[in-house]
Parts: C-alpha cells; sequence; structure tokens
C-alpha cells in the first residue's frame, strides 16, 4: 500500500457539532490506517450553531489540523436573520430591515455565506500548492463555497482534486431555507460546472446523488464519480448499551436537525391524532426530539407539550447513541420535498447499528431503498397523518400487551463501516493523484 499525503479541506469540523460533520471527521479518524497521512483545513472561528467537544477526540494525535479564519459574522447574527426570514402574519419594522437585508446579502454572497472564508482557506492552500506538501487534496461540501478552491488546487501540477458531494448543490439551492436565492438558481449551475471541470475524482454520498450528476453533466467520465456512502464507527456504540426504560411510557425518539428536509409536521399531527382518537392509550406516549430545531419548524410543536412531546436539544454526539437506546422506537424523517427522493439522513446508519426498532418516515426514494434492502423496520409516508396515528395506535397496543419487541435485527450493514468506507476514499485519492500525474 502505497504512502499518500492527503489534505481535507472542511469548513465544518470538530469542536464544530452536528450531523454533517461525521463524513470528514471519521475520514480524518480512519485514512491514516489506510496509509494516508492526513491533515484538515477548516475554520478557526467557524459561524456555525452547535459544538461538540466530544467529537475531538475521534482525531488522532498524527492528523494535523490548520484552521483559517472566516470574515462572516457570528451565528448569533444568522439567527437572528434566519428568524426574520421565517414567516410571519405582521412583521415589526425591525424584523423587515433584517429580512431586506438577509436577502440582500443571500444574492450577494453566492454560493453561501462561507463565501467569506474563502479569503483565509485559499491563502493556507496556496502555500501548500507552492510547497507541494499534499498529493491529493478533498474538498467536502457543503458549504459549496468551498468548491470555489477547485481551480487553486489545480494550478499545481501533480496533485490530485476530489470534490465530495456530502449533499447536492442543486438541491441545496432550492430546498434549504437558508441556502435558496433567486440568483443562486440563475448561476449556480454555471459555477457548477465550471468548478466539476477542475475535479479529477466526484465522490457522492449516495448512488441517487452520482447519478443525477452524471445526468446533468455529460462531460464527467463516469468512472471517475463514485458513490461512498455514508456510515455508522463501532467504536461510538457504549461498551453496555441501555435498555429501553421501563417507566410504563412507550418512548420514540428522533435525533438530529430538525428543518425544511426533515420536517416532523405530518408526524406531530399523528400524534395529536392518536391523543384525539385514544385519549386513555395515548397517555402512555412520550416522545423526544434531540437536536436543533430551526425557527422554521417551531410552530409545528404549538400545543404538543402537553401531549408528552420533549424538545431536549442539543447534546453531544456520545450521548445521542445511549438515548436512543433507552427508547422503545427511533424515527427517521424525511419530508416530500423535490430532490429528497435522492437524499438519506447520515443518522439512519448509526441507527441500523444501534439495533433498535426504527420507523421511517419518507417518500420512495434513496432513504425507502435503504430501509427495505436492509430490514430497518416500517416505513410510512411523511405526510400520511391517518396512516401515522393508526401505525401509533397498533403500536401502543402491542407495547401494552407486552409484545413489542425493541430490536431490529438489520441485514447485510457491514458495507457501512466507517472503517471500510474510508478505504474507498483512500483509493480514490491514490486514483485522483495518479490522474493529476498524467
Amino acid at each position: 500500500m502505497s504512502r499518500l499525503s492527503a489534505l481535507l479541506v472542511a469548513y465544518a469540523f470538530p469542536p464544530v457539532g452536528g450531523a454533517g460533520v461525521q463524513r470528514m471527521t471519521k475520514l480524518a479518524k480512519y485514512l491514516p490506517r489506510h496509509g494516508v497521512i492526513t491533515r484538515v483545513l477548516t475554520a478557526s472561528n467557524p459561524s456555525a450553531p452547535l459544538r461538540d467537544e466530544s467529537l475531538l477526540s475521534d482525531i488522532p494525535p498524527e492528523v494535523t489540523v490548520l484552521r483559517a479564519k472566516t470574515f462572516e459574522p457570528g451565528y448569533e447574527m444568522k439567527q437572528a436573520a434566519w428568524s426574520a426570514m421565517a414567516e410571519q402574519k405582521k412583521p415589526t419594522l425591525k424584523q423587515q430591515l433584517v429580512r431586506r437585508a438577509t436577502g440582500f446579502a443571500k444574492q450577494l454572497l453566492i454560493p453561501d455565506a462561507q463565501l467569506l472564508w474563502q479569503p483565509g482557506a485559499a491563502s493556507v492552500l496556496a502555500q501548500r500548492m507552492v510547497k507541494r506538501a499534499d498529493d491529493a487534496v478533498l474538498v467536502s461540501a457543503p458549504p459549496f463555497s468551498q468548491f470555489v478552491s477547485a481551480p487553486l488546487v489545480r494550478l499545481r501540477t501533480g496533485v490530485g482534486l476530489v470534490l465530495d458531494y456530502r449533499d447536492e448543490w442543486s438541491t441545496y439551492r432550492t430546498a434549504y431555507e437558508m441556502g435558496a436565492s433567486r440568483f443562486a438558481s440563475l448561476v449556480g449551475e454555471q459555477l457548477e460546472t465550471v468548478l466539476l471541470r477542475a475535479a479529477h475524482f466526484v465522490t457522492t454520498a449516495t448512488e441517487e446523488f452520482r447519478e443525477n450528476i452524471l445526468s446533468r453533466f455529460s462531460f464527467l467520465d463516469p468512472s471517475r464519480v463514485i458513490a461512498i456512502p455514508n456510515g455508522y464507527d463501532r467504536d461510538d456504540l457504549p461498551k453496555v448499551l441501555p435498555e429501553p426504560e421501563s417507566s410504563g411510557k412507550f418512548t420514540i425518539t428522533y435525533a438530529g436537525t430538525l428543518f425544511k428536509l426533515t420536517s416532523a409536521r405530518g408526524f406531530l399531527q399523528a400524534v395529536k391524532r392518536v391523543h384525539k382518537l385514544e385519549p386513555a392509550l395515548a397517555k402512555n406516549l412520550a416522545v423526544r426530539f434531540i437536536g436543533r430545531i430551526v425557527d422554521t419548524e417551531l410552530d409545528a410543536f404549538e400545543g404538543t407539550e402537553a401531549l408528552g412531546v420533549e424538545r431536549v436539544g442539543y447534546v453531544p454526539h456520545d450521548q445521542v447513541l445511549p438515548a436512543l437506546a433507552k427508547s422503545h422506537l427511533s424515527l427517521c424523517i424525511l419530508d416530500e420535498v423535490p430532490g429528497v427522493e435522492r437524499i438519506y439522513p447520515a443518522k439512519i446508519f448509526e441507527q441500523m447499528m444501534l439495533g433498535r426498532a426504527t420507523l421511517t418516515l419518507a417518500p420512495d426514494g434513496a432513504l425507502a431503498k435503504l430501509v427495505d434492502q436492509h430490514a430497518l423496520g416500517p416505513r410510512l409516508l411523511p405526510r400520511d397523518v391517518e396512516g401515522i396515528a393508526e401505525f401509533l395506535i397498533a403500536t401502543l397496543r402491542t407495547f401494552a400487551a407486552g409484545e413489542f419487541v425493541t430490536e431490529m435485527d438489520a441485514k447485510g450493514i457491514e458495507r457501512y463501516d466507517r472503517y471500510s468506507l474510508a478505504g474507498e476514499f483512500a483509493e480514490v485519492l491514490r486514483e485522483a493523484k495518479r490522474a493529476a500525474c498524467h
């Protein structure tokens, strides 16, 4: 196995928390075990909503982390802008002004606000290119402004360049609350074309992403566009897995960010319906949402606290799996949004590793196929309020009879082990290096 020096470019990296951090964090952990000398370029002062010090334990001491300053405003200012952009019947004058300023900034900062990190990141990257410090560079997005550095890498002959799509840029431009803008939609396709032409290889988080990108950009060589999924890390499992709580309540837990693509509106309406149809049975239902809920989704929770719905907020990653294990049923959601048929949340892989019963709410598509292929549990449509309510009522009756089975026997999940996936990335980086030398 030949030695290789690789630089991972990732705006969000520990101690930043959240689902988007995991892919590059686990690569930094496991690439050295596949003969890759690994370094990371990230932001020194990221404007991010979550911080999770526990994730730092995944970074081996031999991995050098380089940090460059971003000129973005603090996340508090972004949060204020997000709140102002949320639909309100009678916004105040201040909210109207913030909304206008935010709209202007969204039109100006293309493809996203993290474009303000590029001066600092480009400075570090240019120095490394001059020194020929890396054999290959992997840039992971979102934020997709990181891809703007692609032409800079290509200026140095012999350095392989891989662009990694954790999400789709086209979906980001249209479906993500703070990423969508009219100007971004107009110029995004052209900008994406230019930057993709600079890449030696492209990796995607789903096969559906891969097929879509090949259909949109005919100049791409299919042999150089590789689907490498997200996965699970056995090291994240507690040595002793806690059992579901015996409080008499049937506990359902969702872990992850709730926003437009993962909206729980259909599920919450179903919970209300259960309380209306079977009030005595519904008293045994407890629902927990662990993770950040964006402002535009908060209205869906109005009145649900009285129905046993708890909003826990973000907790460190090392506490999430124990919390899911203590539940009788875990929940995975993808709402009915254009482009969502090519997506699956990264959390589903940890749920399959955990082996607890899982309910998936998703339309037909990548997540549905994954759930069915690996026997991950029942699946319903996310806006099928009646169907979800019927399922909950039947499940509560089964639980009351002492017949509910909390274990899930997932099939064929070895493919998603993070160590093995890092080996696939290592091979792509080596191929990119070879391509750059020819």
